[in-house]
């Protein structure tokens, strides 16, 4: 019976996900991240509760009734917008909660900070390297503030190169992937390297290229962000710009539950992304 009452009052964390309906695709950084969280709270019992929501005003709606209940007691905050009002709402409402990305936050609400403005640049420094003049990139929605900083960092280190890049925009799914690939490679002139701003949208862009006979890499090199069972298992096996996402979901949990015990809030720096050199990248076709 002592059991069961420990079990029902166990204190819960929610991280809430905007997917629209007709995206469903796993995220495989999100299912990573989530495991960390999970890892994290595992020796203070508590659990994680991952929630979907199809509007900002239905993830909003879900933090109020949240905090009128009791029922969760701090938040994880994600994909941030320019000016987003989430975290001014879970602060009003007195939420403990952690930020993950890149924007100023109120005292009293933690953060870790990724910086995905370097590692773009670092990204775009590696293919130029390897001989690329003009790269693309299939990017997630640009409304997204790791979205911007990641543009930010791409067109600062095609112009540090001097070398020209395209970009399509996309929705971190696979059919969006796909496609935005394939846009790509009806360009003329052609990029001889793509970078992707997912795991998910990489994968697909793989399919895509290899299904219209273009070689990889002998033609084109193609670079995912954060790595997947998916990435490593595909043929050719993908470079990726990996990161311990894991390890960034158990930071995000010490630093709630720092929130949670009465500790004040930090601001810190996530360890930077690496790339990892596998199948899909080579030296630029002459």
């Amino acid at each position: 019976m002592g059991v069961e009452h420990a079990a029902r009052h166990r204190p819960t964390i929610g991280i809430v996900l905007q997917r629209s309906r007709h995206r469903r695709t796993e995220d495989p950084f999100y299912t990573q991240f989530v495991e960390g969280l999970d890892e994290g709270f595992a020796a203070s019992g508590a659990r994680v509760l991952l929630a979907i929501a199809t509007t900002p005003e239905e993830e909003s709606e879900l933090y109020r009734r949240w905090s009128a209940s009791g029922a969760v007691a701090g938040v994880v905050v994600v994909d941030l917008v320019e000016g987003d009002p989430r975290v001014e709402l879970v602060h009003a409402l007195g939420m403990p909660a952690v930020v993950l990305g890149e924007v100023e936050v109120p005292a009293g609400v933690a953060e870790l900070k990724v910086d995905n403005h370097g590692e773009m640049r670092e990204a775009v420094r590696h293919l130029a390297a390897l001989g690329h003049r003009l790269i693309g990139r299939v990017a997630g929605p640009p409304e997204l503030v790791h979205s911007r900083a990641r543009t930010r960092g791409f067109d600062e280190a095609l112009a540090e190169h001097g070398i020209a890049g395209v970009v399509e925009a996309s929705d971190y799914s696979a059919e969006g992937g796909a496609a935005a690939t394939r846009l790509l490679l009806a360009a003329s002139p052609r990029p001889t390297a793509i970078v992707y701003d997912s795991a998910a949208m990489a994968v697909a862009g793989l399919e895509a290229t290899l299904e219209a006979g273009v070689e990889v890499p002998g033609q084109v090199s193609l670079l995912a962000w954060d790595d997947s069972d998916q990435c490593r298992l595909a043929d050719p096996p993908m470079s990726v710009m990996t990161r311990d996402t894991p390890g960034l979901g158990r930071a995000a949990a010490e630093a709630l539950a720092g929130r949670l015990a009465g500790r004040p809030a930090v601001v810190r720096d996530a360890l930077l992304a690496r790339i990892v050199t596998r199948g899909t990248t080579g030296p630029a076709p002459t």
